[in-house]
């Protein structure tokens, strides 16, 4: 068989993009696109900029020019907090097929509770650029209200990491069913809540990943060490009590106004909804909302390679709360790495107001996701 036959021969083993299907899914559309990062998805209509809004400095500079295919849809959902395409459906996705495939995957949950383009420019044009194909999802529930889902209190956080598992496998089977083979290497990365999403599928859903990097992943612990427990002290008795470094006092009051009250105020609606009083008031010994927190805490019982990156001056999730807890959790036992970076602070975006104190993050998870590729390759 001469070459010509042979390409001819491998292009019919792949699905066309009209073929495609993300098993499980209820509505699919696909696109083929000439540029799959957000340089060319901003204008043709197949991103939202207001998801990625504030996360990295203006200083980023991102790859161009990767053209493949993109299917938007979403999986079976009886909550409609997502608006996104008019569709007013949750448990949306994207999934993203790059044209020159390097034969790996790499999964991802969004921060906050942002909408399943919020990894756009942080993570998702720098992978597809480095030939990964890439899928995110909305956890299955965003915006200020995300917490009206679910039946129980807690639920609706456990729905995030039931979702980016069936996120996962379906798009391990779209991966198969364009290149013609399973991914060789499947990744996750996330930010924030995203960076908790990875935490948790690697404690619990190992089997499906061979590696992840946690970007200030969020830390639920039943018995504190909690944005439930830190909060509410940073609001009453003062950010050094709640754990912040008095080497971020120049970054309190933005956070006091726009984050600590608001991030307390949501998450005890979803976790401790019967509490009535104020934010600064509320005492999590004294509430203990177990059973809630038990659904979603981390154990540490990572099964697979992980990296942590966690800035010092992280004025939302304090590193002395968070991440060094974290890492202490999982120990000198398991497959993990943990990067304190001096200077990061949870919001890159913040790196432009403060040039002079603050060190914008994406570089470091760059770097640690390279670090992962090579502590994983054979």
């Amino acid at each position: 068989m001469n070459l010509t036959a042979s390409l001819i021969l491998a292009s019919s083993l792949i699905t066309a993009p009209q073929h495609l299907t993300v098993p499980g899914a209820e509505h699919v559309i696909s696109a083929t696109l000439d540029d799959l990062t957000t340089a060319g998805t901003v204008a043709s209509g197949h991103t939202d900029p207001a998801d990625w809004a504030g996360l990295h400095s203006k200083t980023t500079v991102n790859p161009t020019g990767v053209p493949g295919i993109q299917l938007d849809g979403y999986f079976p959902d009886t909550s409609a907090t997502n608006a996104t395409h008019g569709w007013n459906h949750d448990s949306q996705f994207v999934i993203r097929l790059p044209a020159e495939w390097n034969g790996g995957l790499v999964v991802a949950g969004t921060p906050g509770n942002r909408e399943q383009y919020a990894n756009d420019y942080t993570i998702s044009d720098w992978v597809l650029a480095r030939g990964y194909a890439f899928a995110s999802t909305d956890k299955g529930n965003v915006g200020p209200d995300f917490h009206a889902d679910g039946r129980r209190p807690g639920d609706a956080i456990a729905e995030w990491n039931e979702r980016v598992t069936q996120l996962t496998i379906a798009a391990k089977s779209v991966v198969r069913q364009r290149y013609g083979k399973a991914p060789k290497r499947t990744l996750m990365a996330g930010i924030s809540n995203g960076g908790y999403l990875v935490r948790w599928q690697l404690e619990n859903r190992g089997w499906l990943y061979d590696g992840g990097v946690d970007w200030e992943g969020t830390l639920w612990r039943v018995k504190g060490d909690n944005l439930l427990d830190y909060l509410p002290k940073a609001l009453k008795d003062g950010p050094l009590a709640a754990g912040y470094p008095a080497e971020s006092e120049f970054l309190w009051p933005f956070h006091r106004q726009y984050y600590w009250e608001l991030t307390q105020r949501l998450y005890q609606q979803e976790l401790d909804p019967s509490y009535t009083g104020a934010p600064a008031d509320y005492d999590y010994a004294e509430r203990k909302p177990y059973n809630a927190v038990r659904k979603i805490a981390l154990t540490g019982r990572i099964t697979k390679p992980l990296i942590t990156i966690h800035g010092t001056l992280d004025t939302l999730l304090p590193i002395s709360r968070s991440s060094d807890v974290y890492a202490g959790m999982v120990g000198d036992h398991r497959p993990f790495r943990y990067h304190r970076i001096e200077a990061g602070n949870h919001l890159d975006s913040l790196a432009d107001v403060y040039p002079d104190r603050l060190r914008p993050m994406l570089p470091a998870f760059r770097s640690a996701f390279e670090e992962l590729e090579e502590w994983i390759s054979p």
